[in-house]
Formats: C-alpha cells, structure tokens, sequence
C-alpha cells in the first residue's frame, strides 16, 4: 500500500509493507497550494510514478488534500474514532492509475462546546503504538499545534493552538519585529521565556515584555526570537496540561521542534516522548488494513 501525508505545503508518500514496515519514501513542496490548475492526479502519478510501476494499486491520502481547497473533499467524522470507524469513513477518488481514498480527518468540541477540527494529525496519532495501547496525551507542534487524547484505541477529543502562526506573526508584522535578529532557537533565552510563561500577567503582557526587555537593553536582538517562542510554546503548553499535571505526553514532529516541546513540556512539569513525523505511515498502514479495497 502506499500511504501518503498530503498536506498545504508538502507532500509525502510512503511505501508501506503489510506489516506497517515503511518499504521507501517520498518527500517534496508539492502541497495542495503548489498543484497547478487543480491536476492532483498528474501530480500523484509524477510524485509516485515508479511505485505504481511496479504494482503498487491501494493509495491512502490523509491531509489537506481532503479539504474544500484538496482534491476532493472528505466530510469530518466526530470523536472519538479510532482506525475501524476511520476505514469505514473513507471517501474514493477516481484515479486511473490505483485505488484512491481519502481519510476524512476529524471533528470535535472543546470543554466550552466551541468546535475544533482536523486533517491529517489524526493518522500520525495512530501510528503511535504507546497511544494505541495505553492511551494518553499527544502533541503535534507546528503553525497550528494539537492536543489531542487517546483512550481505548479511539482519538476522543482534542485542542488546537494557533502558536506557530502567531510567532510568525509577531516576529514578523508586529513592533516586535524592529528587534528581531536571527539567533538561536534553543538556549537560555528560549528557558526564560518558558519560565515567563508560568508568571503572572498574562501572555499579552510577556509579548510585550520582549519589546520592553530589548529597550532596557537586558534582552539581546540576536535573543528575542527564542525568548518570544519560549513564551509561546510555554502558554501553550501549560494550558493544555492545565488538567493533565505531571502527565506523559507523546511529542510528534519534524526533531527541532519536538526537541523545544520536549524541553518546555519538562520545564511545565510533564514528561515527554519524541517520536518522528513518519508515524503518519503507521498510522495509514493501520487505517489501510480494515479498509474494504474492492
């Protein structure tokens, strides 16, 4: 089979064995935004032309290829849902080259009834083993991280956090960007703008705190990047483990990011374990596997 995490600026493709074995991969900047004039067929087929070649005839899309702006889109299904109720969800695309479907991604609510959605996170979620088994807490950092909990097999809920995209926002657009160099992500500065986070005042008030600090000259340019991430991944994190003290948390993602998460999570008094975006792969092995292919 071959699995593929179909997103709005990448693409990757894994060629999985039966036994979830990840075979070969495949990896570019062709996200949804970049197909040219809607053609996602043409550029499955180019991406993954040898594969097919050589017989390959189940592909199993997750991501936001299934979204309104993808190649077609795939109703969310509600929580809690677990692989079974994933693979009876699945939506077929025409392809002349393979068996197409598409994974429908999820739905919930908060703890205030307000909605929450996703795409694509859901897969790499199953394809750790530690969550499938135990239950538990995963983190999947990025623009727009989630939170999300595992019990009995089945993803019962989860929580979205738009951190990524307001650091870029606000090193970028913001007054804070007149003191912003490029620096280390990691180190010191990082720490102390995790320490911040857990002060009183709130996080508007940290935010500005940079400014502040730069202008009393006890913050470096070079060093208020990381010290602004630290805040942010800092709140984010101490108000998704708000309810959760001391939990173990599964960190999923490209290594320097999981890295800071890991590090801020014990620093907020959790514990973490990293785990590679290719867990995406086991997660589409195990969706593919109760799929009905005929």
């Amino acid at each position: 089979m071959i699995g593929i995490d179909w997103g709005t600026t990448s693409f990757r493709a894994f060629r999985v064995a039966r036994d979830g074995t990840i075979r070969d991969r495949r990896a570019g900047p062709k996200g949804i935004l970049k197909v040219p004039d809607g053609k996602f067929g043409d550029t499955l087929r180019e991406e993954i032309g040898p594969w097919l070649a050589a017989g390959e005839d189940r592909i199993l899309l997750s991501g936001m290829v299934g979204s309104r702006q993808g190649w077609k889109e795939a109703p969310y299904l509600p929580c809690p849902a677990g692989p079974a109720e994933l693979a009876g969800a699945l939506v077929d695309i025409g392809f002349d080259w393979a068996r197409v479907k598409l994974v429908p991604g999820l739905s919930g609510t908060d703890e205030s009834g307000v909605a929450e959605v996703m795409r694509g996170e859901e897969t790499q979620v199953l394809g750790v083993t530690a969550l499938m088994r135990d239950g538990g807490i995963a983190c999947l950092p990025g623009t727009h991280s989630k939170w999300v909990r595992v019990e009995g097999g089945r993803i019962t809920g989860f929580t979205t956090h738009m951190t990524g995209e307001a650091f870029s926002a606000l090193r970028g657009h913001t007054i804070l960007a007149r003191m912003m160099r490029d620096g280390p992500s990691d180190g010191v500065p990082f720490d102390a703008g995790v320490a911040r986070s857990g002060e009183p005042g709130g996080l508007l008030h940290h935010v500005f705190g940079v400014r502040a600090l730069a202008l009393a000259d006890r913050l470096q340019e070079a060093e208020a990047p990381a010290y602004l991430s630290g805040i942010l991944i800092g709140h984010e994190i101490r108000a998704a483990l708000v309810r959760a003290a001391g939990a173990v948390v599964q960190v999923i993602g490209a290594p320097e990011l999981t890295a800071l998460y890991a590090k801020a999570i014990t620093a907020c008094g959790g514990y973490a374990e990293r785990h590679d975006g290719e867990a995406a792969a086991s997660g589409l092995a195990l969706i593919g596997e109760q799929a009905r292919w005929t």
